[in-house]
Order: structure tokens, then C-alpha cells, then sequence
């Protein structure tokens, strides 16, 4: 499994909801093709990827329903909030994602949205679904480990 780590200054958005209700399985880095407006609002912050997910069309991986609200210096050559973007990887990734969302139970998620030496980068994972039971026990383990950690604090 690949992990790619990054400064939190340079991090513009997080996707803390998909770490709760996906299991990631694997982590790719990607870049997305953006216009001019779009990375100043990146840039300042005004990206929601929340409901975001990649699909695969034609040998291309597009990063769908993430909205970057429009830049308020654009004018008329200001950006549709949510437009489909390309996502640019290496093709031999491409390939393999684009089988692995293929089956039944897969899907591609934004995890969070960085700037890497100017460019904005995209970090996405390969997850599947939590059932609700999973999502419970996720809950109860971290709160038991706050609790061991509030005891540990305490006896010092």
C-alpha cells in the first residue's frame, strides 16, 4: 500500500467522512487539470470534496461532483463549480484503477486536495464500502483508545 505524505500547511481540503465510511484499500497521488480560475480558488481554500468520486471513461480517470465555488475576481472568464476534471497519472495507473473500479463493491474517493511545489494534487483511494456495523466498531475503538490515553495522562 503506497502512502504519500504531505505538509497539513499546504493541505486545502480533507475528506474526513470518506475515511468513515470507506475502507481504503490503496493510495494514489494524482494531478488535475484545472484552469486559471480554478487554482486561484484552490489556492484559497474554496474547494468541497466531500461528495466527490473518480470514474474511468475512455483510458482516462475524471474526478466527478467535487465543487470549487468560482473565483470572485474571474469575471466572465470565471469556471462551472462542477465540472468533471481530468485527473493526470501515469498510464499503467490508470489502467489499473480503471480495472479495479470494475468490480462490484469498489469505488475511487478523494481523500484530500494539496498544493506540491504549486501544483494542486489530489490524493485518491481505492475503498470499499463500511457495512454500519463496521462504522459502529470504528467508533467504539477510538473512543475506547481516548479513554486509555485520558488514563494514561491522568496517572501521570
Amino acid at each position: 500500500m503506497r502512502k504519500h505524505r504531505t505538509k497539513a500547511a499546504n493541505e486545502v481540503a480533507n475528506n474526513r467522512k470518506a475515511r468513515h465510511d470507506y475502507n481504503i484499500l490503496d493510495t494514489y497521488e494524482a494531478g488535475i487539470s484545472l484552469t486559471g480560475t480554478e487554482i486561484k480558488s484552490v489556492r484559497a481554500s474554496k474547494i468541497n470534496i466531500r461528495d466527490g468520486f473518480v470514474q474511468a471513461r475512455n483510458g482516462e480517470l475524471w474526478l466527478e461532483n467535487v465543487n470549487i465555488s468560482i473565483y470572485d475576481q474571474g469575471n466572465q472568464f470565471n469556471h462551472d463549480p462542477l465540472r468533471n476534471r481530468k485527473l493526470l497519472l501515469h498510464r499503467k495507473e490508470i489502467k489499473k484503477i480503471g480495472s479495479t473500479i470494475q468490480e462490484k463493491g469498489i469505488t475511487v474517493v478523494p481523500l484530500k486536495v494539496y498544493l506540491k511545489h504549486g501544483f494542486a494534487k489530489v490524493l485518491i483511494g481505492i475503498a470499499e464500502g463500511k457495512k454500519q456495523y463496521d462504522k459502529r466498531e470504528t467508533i467504539k475503538r477510538r473512543d475506547q483508545e481516548r479513554e486509555i490515553q485520558r488514563a494514561i495522562k491522568n496517572a501521570y
